[in-house]
Parts: C-alpha cells; sequence; structure tokens
C-alpha cells in the first residue's frame, strides 16, 4: 500500500486540478451572458445618440470612450467563450487521463495481490 500512495496523490492532484479547470471554464461561460447584456446596454447608449452628434463628438470625450469600450468588447467576449472552453475541455481530459491511468494500474495491481496469495 505504501507504494501506491504517491501515484494515488498524484491521481488526486490531477482530479483536483481537472475539477478546478472545468469550474472556471463554466463560470467563464456564465459570465458571457452578463458582459453580452452590458455590451447591448453600451451600444444602445451610444447609438441613441444622432450620428451628428457622435461624429463632432471630441476627442477624449465621454461619447469616444464610450465608442473605445464598444470596439474592446467583441475580444473580450471571446475571450471568455473561447478560454471557457478550452478550461472545460482541460478538464475534462484532467478527467479521463485520470481515469486511463487507473484502468492502466488496475491489472498490475490485481497481479501484486494474486502473487502475493
Amino acid at each position: 500500500m505504501k507504494n501506491m500512495m504517491p501515484v494515488m496523490l498524484i491521481m488526486l492532484i490531477i482530479i483536483v486540478a481537472a475539477f478546478v479547470y472545468a469550474i472556471q471554464g463554466v463560470n467563464m461561460h456564465r459570465q458571457v451572458a452578463v458582459e453580452e447584456a452590458e455590451f447591448h446596454q453600451l451600444q444602445n447608449d451610444y447609438f441613441l445618440q444622432s450620428k451628428a452628434v457622435r461624429d463632432a463628438a471630441v476627442s477624449n470625450s465621454e461619447l469616444n470612450q464610450q465608442l473605445v469600450q464598444i470596439q474592446n468588447y467583441p475580444s473580450e467576449l471571446l475571450r471568455l467563450k473561447l478560454v471557457g472552453v478550452g478550461k472545460i475541455l482541460t478538464g475534462i481530459f484532467g478527467l479521463l487521463l485520470g481515469i486511463l491511468i487507473v484502468l492502466f494500474m488496475m491489472p498490475a495491481r490485481l497481479a501484486k495481490l494474486l502473487k502475493r496469495e
């Protein structure tokens, strides 16, 4: 049993890391809905202004800063979506790797038990 402890410790670390990655990915996907709502509200506020007002806005005005935020939002949403999916898939891969390691360990452990008896 003592020779199995390092392997079991490694398995525990892999499984905990896999769950952490999967939970982070799910949380990132939940955040996408909130960010999209804020993005649409920001767009509505900006485009309620007439075209003449938007074009006449001076540099570094609140209206131009709002436009910069609108232009930066799609990249942030894409990051949340893609990194979220990547973390979920990494978590799933970690869990499957843990299962695979256990499946490969079973015959060796069974052989040790049969040799002892």
